[in-house]
This record gives structure tokens, C-alpha cells and sequence, in this order.
């Protein structure tokens, strides 16, 4: 199988069984063999689609006579295919872009006239390449939601939140290639080992620039082959949320709840951060999830980590007042990793509309959980307000036991005198993540 139809048929799994990008692309790319060349393509094909597909759209409808959305799923992929490598990726002939998604609509669609259409599409726009048609400017938020392909209401929500300038630099955040970042677990190796064993390997390695134990990895294949994973001395994780976990500001011995922690990277964060000592109670609504936190705890060697299927919104009575800290990192639209699961974006405002609830729900049971001057951290990787200001604002207004709390992290964004805050991806080369602390009143917690 090539790189180009690995990139189709997730496009196209996509579209029929709402499948997830990374997730259904490293399945095909595992289930083919595909080498770590091919991979790469495949990976930059499939998210260089989901990136840019509202203007590959927009130009692709400007030369083909058929409505776009009366085509088959598979036409129109390998359309979107074609054309993104015309114009992103200028080192593949436009000639051989055409070919191969004519070759690949042969193979996979039905109707014989498909692959004369493509064609015919894809070389007529191949002859206008220097001469395609300008997108409108007359409105700001409709020229950049276009030339980014993000939603117009997204674009026009960032608008209210950022200056302009940063809007499209946050845009262009959005389209980029995001890097393998990973933790390393300090109760296993250290930085130097780890580093040395990856190079060994052959992995390219570069200490992150003011997040100490984390690293941004390149030429990797599939990390999950290299020693220091075997080994557990590494996990995936994005400075952003390890950031969330430092913002607790743990210590060693404390019993501590991570109230929504599937796939467990805060857990795995805390407990290293504990130095594997105390008790961290990690809990997931499914239960398949808690397997594939008790597995990666285990590759670990996180003894102190204990999964169980829980639901945030559901009381339970035996954890009134039990835990020194809850980490709540609630369901959310997931706005701030778009650059990771770039088909996010296309989410549609109803969609989304009932999460704050939900936020509201989950903080206002697990509230419960905190003793009296305990602290409870609470954190999406979300952009919007309704979803992250908001939420703390209610929360305050009915829990008066509880009070904001000061809190410093690394690097450029340093003490946080408010109590909560917003990491701009654009800003800090992070995830967008926003954090609250929040301090129980109650005994001294010093």
C-alpha cells in the first residue's frame, strides 16, 4: 500500500464512520507495514487535507461542474489529495499528483467515470496553478476562515478574544506540523540517559527550551519501538498539560484524585512529580480506558497510580473529603489542540453548545471531593471562555469555600497572580490550555 492510499482510506474512514485522524491512520500504517519514509508521507498527507480542506474545497468547486457534496466520499478524497499536493507540496510534479489519484480512484470507486472526472479536474487546475482564483477580502473573518480553513464562528470567536494579528498567527499554529514531545519519568532515568538512548537509535532529540525533563523528538519512526519507551522511561505528553499538573504544585505523600484522566498523562505526571510515593486515584467513565491506564502505569512502573471506572458527575460518598488534591481535566470542544487533531475545528457550535454544563457538573460534584484546605485544579485544552473563564466564574459563585490561589510555572509565562490562566499556543508554543487553581478554605495547608 502507498503513503497516498493510506492517506485516502483514513480520509475516507473519516468521513463514513467518524473515525479520528491519528488514531485510524496509525492503525493502517501498522497493519501495512509502511516504513517510516511512507509514514511520514501518509501522516503529512492526511493531516495537510484536514488542515486546508475549506480551501481546497473552495478551489476544487471553481473548476468541477458537480457539486461537491453529491460526490462519493472516495471521488472527493482523492480530489482533496491530488490538489493538496499541487499546492503544499511543490516538490511532487503536478503531473504525478494527477496520476496517482487517478490510478487510486480506478482502484477504489465504482463508477468507471470517476477517474475521467478526476482527471479532467485536477489537470485542468494543474494548467492554472499561477493563476487560481483570489479569495474574497471584503471581510476579514471570512477571508482568513477561508485561507486557514477554520470555521467562520471559530475565527470570529478568536477575534473577540485576541488582537487581529495574533488571530492569524494562531490560525497558522492551527496548520502547522506538531512535534513528538515526551516526559521523561525521573523515578526511572535521567534526562541524560534518555537522550543518549534515543540518539542511539537514531532519533533526532532536543531538550524543550524552558520546560525542564521534557523533550521534542524527530526522526523517530514509531516511538513506540525505541528503548527508552520499552523501558518506561519516557511517556507522551505536550508541555501544556504537564504544565497543568505543575500548577498543582504537588508534594510527595499526598493523596490526590485525576477525576477524568484517560489516556492517565496528568496521572503519570503527578506521580513522577510524587516521586511514585502517596496514592493517585485515576478514573475514566469507560472502562476499556482504565485498561489502557493500568497498562501504560505498569510500563511505568507508576506503583502509586490505582485506575477505577468512575463517573466526575455521579457523588460518591466514600471520597467526601478524601483527597488532598483533584485534578479535574474535564470533557471539552478542544480547541486548543487543533494542530494535533486538526478535524476538531470542524465542529459545529451545537455540537459544543452543552459541555459548559457538563464542566459545571464535574467541577460541582468532585468539589466535594477536596478536605478542607486541599486544592482543586481544574484545566481544558480549550480556547473559549464559555468553556473555561466562565465555568470558574460559576463555580465561585456557588462553592464561597473555595478562593482562586496564586501559582507560578516555568518559562515565559512564570507566576500567575490571578489564579488561572490561558496558554496561547501562538504566545507560548504549547496546546491551548486553560487553568484554574482553587483553594478549599479549611485547615492550614502550608
Amino acid at each position: 500500500m502507498s503513503a497516498r492510499e493510506a492517506a485516502l482510506l483514513t480520509l475516507v474512514a473519516m468521513e463514513r464512520q467518524k473515525a479520528w485522524s491519528n488514531g485510524h491512520l496509525k492503525k493502517v500504517i501498522r497493519d501495512e507495514g509502511l516504513d517510516r519514509r511512507d509514514a511520514a508521507l501518509a501522516t503529512r498527507l492526511c493531516f495537510g487535507v484536514l488542515q486546508n480542506r475549506m480551501l481546497l474545497d473552495y478551489y476544487l468547486q471553481q473548476y468541477s461542474t458537480m457539486k461537491l457534496n453529491k460526490m462519493e466520499s472516495k471521488v472527493l478524497a482523492n480530489l482533496r489529495l491530488g490538489l493538496y499536493q499541487m499546492l503544499f507540496m511543490t516538490k511532487i510534479p503536478a503531473n504525478a499528483a494527477v496520476s496517482e489519484a487517478v490510478e487510486l480512484t480506478k482502484k477504489h470507486c465504482k463508477n468507471q467515470r470517476a477517474s475521467g472526472m478526476v482527471n479532467g479536474i485536477l489537470r485542468n487546475i494543474a494548467r492554472n496553478l499561477d493563476n487560481l482564483p483570489t479569495l474574497d477580502r471584503s471581510s476579514q473573518a471570512s477571508y482568513l476562515s477561508l485561507l486557514y480553513s477554520h470555521p467562520q464562528w471559530l475565527v470570529e470567536e478568536l477575534e473577540g478574544l485576541l488582537p487581529q494579528e495574533e488571530v492569524e498567527a494562531l490560525l497558522k499554529w492551527d496548520n502547522g506540523e506538531p512535534p513528538v514531545t515526551v516526559q521523561v519519568n525521573t523515578c526511572r532515568a535521567t534526562t541524560s540517559q534518555v537522550i543518549a538512548s534515543l540518539e542511539e537509535e537514531g532519533v533526532t532529540v532536543q531538550k524543550h527550551p524552558w520546560l525542564p525533563e521534557c523533550l521534542i523528538l524527530s526522526a523517530t519512526g514509531d516511538v513506540a519501538e525505541r528503548t527508552a519507551w520499552k523501558e518506561g522511561w519516557i511517556y507522551a505528553q505536550d508541555p501544556a498539560a504537564k504544565l497543568a499538573v505543575l500548577a498543582a504544585g504537588l508534594t510527595t505523600g499526598q493523596k490526590v484524585l485525576d477525576a477524568c484522566a484517560a489516556p492517565g498523562g496528568k496521572s503519570f505526571a503527578s506521580a513522577i512529580v510524587m516521586g511514585n510515593e502517596g496514592s493517585i486515584t485515576s478514573c475514566d467513565l469507560h472502562a476499556h480506558k482504565k485498561g489502557l491506564i493500568e497498562a501504560s502505569a505498569a510500563r511505568l512502573g507508576l506503583t502509586s497510580i490505582t485506575a477505577q471506572v468512575a463517573d466526575g458527575k455521579k457523588f460518591k460518598k466514600n471520597w467526601a473529603e478524601a483527597f488532598d488534591t483533584v485534578i479535574a481535566d474535564v470533557p471539552c470542544s478542544g480547541l486548543g489542540v487543533i494542530r494535533k487533531k486538526p478535524e476538531i475545528r470542524y465542529k459545529t457550535l451545537e455540537e459544543i453548545s452543552g459541555l459548559p454544563q457538563i464542566q459545571k457538573d464535574i467541577l460541582d460534584n468532585v468539589a466535594n471531593y477536596v478536605r478542607p484546605g486541599g486544592l482543586l485544579l481544574y484545566s481544558t485544552c480549550t480556547l473559549r471562555k464559555e468553556e473555561n473563564e466562565q465555568v470558574a466564574q460559576a463555580f465561585l459563585a456557588s462553592h464561597p469555600q473555595f478562593k482562586l490561589e496564586a501559582f507560578t510555572l516555568p518559562g515565559p509565562i512564570g507566576e500567575v497572580a490571578e489564579g488561572q490562566c490561558t496558554l496561547w499556543p501562538q504566545r507560548v508554543e504549547t496546546d491551548g490550555f486553560f487553568i484554574a487553581r482553587f483553594r478549599r478554605e479549611g485547615e492550614d495547608h502550608a
